[in-house]
């Protein structure tokens, strides 16, 4: 049974591989004109830019993302949320979005729960689903957030991110998308106050990021 499982995904994803290759390979793309990241707000409600932490050389090259953020913002009450963006004008040539999912434990952090979170954000009329995560690395903990974004869609699965790639790329010639990562500390044990934060500043800083990617 194991084994039948494994034929089956081994096969759905050769399908998407080759439906991608001619929804992609094939065409002509239209690729989004997009602003640069750093121009991305410095305040988020009660949130302000703590500072820019530049990503190391060698971790951008693993990437190929063609732009990205990542920046510490801060509330008064000192509570801290570090926001990441990766963007991909066109996944056309094998650049995309890699899995926190993969790359945290390539990190070092232990994945402790993984579940799915709703959150209701302005100018949505519905939740959008993101993916929470607690991880730990030695005694620290914090909590994950993350979504893809593309042509004004989130989403949480990395599965259905590669099928509406594929059904953007025949509908539209568009093969854009964004990573988008939360991350709040864990102080002490209080993993579901770190959530809360984390929830509270995906609800300040989302309107941003609706109108810094492209719709």
């Amino acid at each position: 049974m194991p084994r039948n499982r494994y034929v089956v995904i081994l096969s759905v994803m050769l399908l998407v591989q080759g439906s991608f290759y001619y929804a992609i390979a094939l065409r002509d793309e239209n690729i989004p004109t997009v602003a640069p990241l750093q121009v991305f707000p410095a305040h988020a409600g009660d949130w302000q830019m703590y500072k820019d932490v530049p990503i190391e050389k060698d971790v951008l090259e693993i990437l190929k993302a063609d732009d990205t953020l990542n920046r510490i913002y801060a509330k008064p009450d000192g509570r801290l949320a570090f926001l990441f963006i990766a963007f991909f004008k066109t996944q056309r040539s094998g650049q995309a979005p890699h899995s926190p999912k993969n790359c945290l434990p390539g990190s070092g952090w232990e994945s402790l729960e993984a579940d799915p979170i709703t959150i209701d954000v302005p100018g949505r009329s519905e939740p959008i689903l993101t993916n929470r995560y607690l991880v730990a690395r030695g005694n620290e903990k914090s909590v994950v957030l993350y979504w893809y974004q593309s042509h004004n869609r989130i989403i949480a699965g990395e599965f259905s991110a590669k099928f509406w790639l594929i059904a953007d790329s025949i509908k539209y010639h568009r093969s854009d998308s964004a990573l988008v990562k939360i991350v709040v500390p864990v102080l002490g044990a209080d993993s579901d106050g770190a959530t809360k934060t984390a929830v509270e500043f995906v609800k300040s800083v989302f309107p941003a990021i609706a109108r810094q990617l492209p719709t």
